[in-house]
């Protein structure tokens, strides 16, 4: 379990990934909605594509 005070020092910019071998500190945009609709905005991919190859690169990264 991460300790409360870097729970509270780190949870509002950062959100936090575990993975097997420690954790990840991942900064979140001031706007997440706004930084998603940028990322996206040209993208004609189909959302279940787009689903299932963030689940794939996810666990990729948490090393399964």
């Amino acid at each position: 379990m991460l300790p409360k005070e870097i729970r509270e020092r780190y949870g509002e910019r950062y959100h936090i990934v575990q993975l097997h071998d420690g954790i990840k500190l991942v900064p979140v945009d001031d706007d997440p909605l706004a930084a998603l609709k940028d990322e996206f905005a040209n993208i004609d991919t189909p959302t279940d594509t787009l689903r299932e190859e963030a689940r794939q690169a996810a666990l990729n990264e948490a090393g399964q």
